[in-house]
């Protein structure tokens, strides 16, 4: 299974960054892309349209998803952030070490257009997909 993050739907969605459109068509045809919670809330309240919204929120429904936050992801994103810092890399949002502590934990692939999931990666053990 791999995880699409709130930006790589977003290159998706725009028809974007050729590489990115790619591996998330190609998950979606091989019934290999998820959904987690805080992506969906992410995505869906960026949508202007109700029509979209209905559209977008339909394809998110038929995905496998996942609730990613709880307390005991809570404490172990906690403790990822603290390792990060210590190691000098300050990541810019909270939710992206949800996502990426959530991804690593579950041994998840991740699709993303975030530099900061880079920075995790090696640290986290935080797999990125690749083709």
């Amino acid at each position: 299974m791999v995880i699409v993050d709130t930006s790589a739907w977003i290159e998706y969605f725009r028809n974007g960054l050729p590489d990115v459109v790619r591996k998330v068509d190609d998950c979606l045809e091989h019934d290999l892309a998820g959904i987690g919670d805080l992506i969906y809330c992410e995505v869906i309240q960026g949508i202007r349209t109700k029509s979209e919204r209905v559209q977008v929120s339909s394809l998110f429904l038929s995905l496998p998803h996942y609730d990613m936050m709880g307390f005991r992801m809570g404490e172990k994103a906690a403790d990822n952030y603290s390792l990060l810092r210590a190691k000098g890399i300050t990541i810019r949002k909270t939710i992206d070490v949800i996502i990426g502590t959530f991804c690593a934990e579950n041994s998840l692939d991740l699709i993303h257009n975030d530099r900061d999931f880079d920075y995790m990666a090696p640290y986290l053990r935080l797999k990125i997909y690749k083709p």
